[in-house]
C-alpha cells in the first residue's frame, strides 16, 4: 500500500481534498505541513496483519475532521472522524455504564 495514495483516497471518499488538511502530526510530538507529508508519506508499505509500520498517532487534521490511523492485529487503515454536532435536546441522564454495547438512551429507558 502507498501510504500518500492511500491518504489521497481516504480524503476523496469522505468529500475532502489536501486543500482541506491544516496540518498533519501527532498531538503529542509536533505538526507539519502538506508538503513535507508529501515528500515523506509516497512509500509502499505493508497493511497487511502482521507488524504495524504507520506511526500509531499520526492524524491529518482539518477544521471539524480528522483522520486516525487504526488497527486490528497488525493490519492498519485511515479512519475518517467529525466533530459530532451538539444536540438540541439537554438530557440528564442517571447513568453512563451498566451495559455491554448499550446506547446512552439505552441505559437510561
Amino acid at each position: 500500500m502507498n501510504l500518500l495514495s492511500e491518504t489521497l483516497d481516504v480524503l476523496n471518499n469522505s468529500g475532502k481534498t489536501r486543500s482541506d488538511v491544516r496540518w498533519i502530526g501527532s498531538s503529542n510530538y509536533g505538526y507539519f505541513d502538506w508538503e513535507h507529508f508529501v515528500k515523506i508519506a509516497d512509500i509502499e508499505y505493508d497493511n497487511s496483519y502482521g507488524a504495524v509500520e504507520v506511526a500509531k498517532d499520526l492524524v491529518v487534521v482539518g477544521d471539524d475532521w480528522w483522520l486516525e490511523r487504526h488497527e486490528y492485529d497488525g493490519s492498519e487503515w485511515w479512519v475518517f472522524q467529525k466533530l459530532p454536532i451538539k444536540p438540541q435536546n439537554k438530557i440528564e441522564p442517571n447513568k453512563v455504564t451498566g451495559g455491554y454495547e448499550r446506547s446512552l438512551r439505552q441505559l437510561n429507558e
